[in-house]
Parts: C-alpha cells; sequence; structure tokens
C-alpha cells in the first residue's frame, strides 16, 4: 500500500487483479459490475479506518469480554451514477450505513459538474462520512460534492473520497481545497488527456457499468 498524508493508494495483489479486469475494453458489462463491486468492498477497509467506535462488552459461550461497535452510524455518499457500483461493495460490508446520493453529470464543454439531485442523511456532523466517486479526473465534481457536505455540518477530518482511479491532477484539486480529507484509491494514473479524461483509466465508469453510450 502506498500512502502520503492525504491519498492512500492500495495496491493490494487482489485489487490490482480487478483493476485491470477493470481496466480491459474487452471485459463485459456484467463482469464489470461485479468487479467494481468486489474493489469497492476491498477499499473500504482502507476507507474505513476514520470512522469512529464506541466500547461495549458481550457474553461469548465462555466469558464476557469488552469489544467495540461503530456509532453513530456512518454515511456513505455515492455520486451518481457510477458511485453506485463502487458503493454497493462498501455497503456490503457497512449494511448499518446510512445513504445519501448527490447526482450530478460533467458539462463536456467546461468540464465542470452540473447537478440535478441532493439527498443527505441527517446528522453529518456526528458520522464518519465516505464519499464514493469513482473517477477523481479533474477534481471538480469531488470538490462540489466536498463542498456541499461540508456545508451541511460533515467534518473534513471525519470524510474520506473513496475513488476507484485518480489522476493527479484530481489528487491535487483535493489536497488543495480540502488537505484534511483522505483520498482512498486502487490507483493513481498518469494524468488527463486533452478533454479530461483519466489516461490510462478505464473508459467512462458510468457507461461501462451500465451497458451504456
Amino acid at each position: 500500500m502506498a500512502e502520503t498524508p492525504s491519498v492512500i493508494v492500495v495496491d493490494h495483489p487482489l485489487v490490482r487483479h480487478k483493476l485491470t479486469r477493470l481496466r480491459d475494453r474487452a471485459t463485459p458489462t456484467s463482469e464489470f459490475r461485479v468487479l467494481m463491486r468486489e474493489v469497492g468492498a476491498l477499499l473500504a477497509i482502507e476507507a474505513t479506518r476514520h470512522l469512529p467506535l464506541v466500547e461495549t462488552v458481550v457474553e461469548t459461550p465462555l466469558a464476557p469480554t469488552a469489544g467495540w461497535r461503530l456509532e453513530p452510524a456512518p454515511a456513505v455518499i455515492p455520486i451518481l451514477r457510477a458511485g453506485l457500483g463502487l458503493a454497493d461493495g462498501l455497503l456490503d460490508l457497512l449494511p448499518e450505513a446510512d445513504v445519501g446520493h448527490l447526482g450530478m453529470y460533467r458539462d463536456e464543454e467546461t468540464v465542470r459538474p452540473v447537478p440535478y439531485l441532493e439527498r443527505l442523511p441527517e446528522g453529518l456532523g456526528a458520522r464518519g462520512v465516505v464519499v464514493v466517486d469513482p473517477m477523481l479526473a479533474t477534481g471538480h465534481s469531488a470538490a462540489y460534492a466536498l463542498d456541499l457536505l461540508f456545508a451541511r455540518g460533515a467534518r473534513p477530518e471525519a470524510t474520506v473520497l473513496m475513488a476507484l482511479v485518480a489522476a493527479p491532477e484530481g489528487v491535487a484539486e483535493i489536497n488543495r481545497l480540502f488537505p484534511a480529507v483522505r483520498i482512498v484509491t486502487a490507483a493513481l494514473d498518469e494524468r488527463l488527456n486533452e478533454k479530461s479524461y483519466i489516461v490510462p483509466g478505464l473508459g467512462d465508469a458510468g457507461d461501462r457499468l451500465y451497458g451504456t453510450l
């Protein structure tokens, strides 16, 4: 696992193997969906290290023992559409999480996000928050989402941005605007191309996830 103070690249062999299949243009939609969910679960281990715990006591078959439980319930915020596929793996491990949705699409001329939906859980200030944005390219969509969440009370130090693939430009933008937010990703790719797509990347994650053009 490669790590800087604000970026964690999860390079576990399983992640590297599954990410390679996700990158492959020959991988069919059905397999792409399964792989996205599986990588989401693998990234979740690092993306949830910040979640608060409270101590508890349970009875084993032999004796009482100290333990821990997640409290309060975390908030998982996927950025639509593609964030849903990656968030599913996270929710497999966090069924108790409350889920918000932020819908936005990219204006291809300005490469800026155009929002169309906002549904968020209450009490974000007391929770650990995981924002799920599979492609951290320019960082504009993620920055819009983080701005909105912090305006609703979420705390930067309790917020993680989970991405499947990140570009250096997007990482730099999030670091500049939100230095307290940690980024967890499966890969830090080379660059953005002239259309602001990640290279080598894996194409449009939403289109490949749902079989659209």
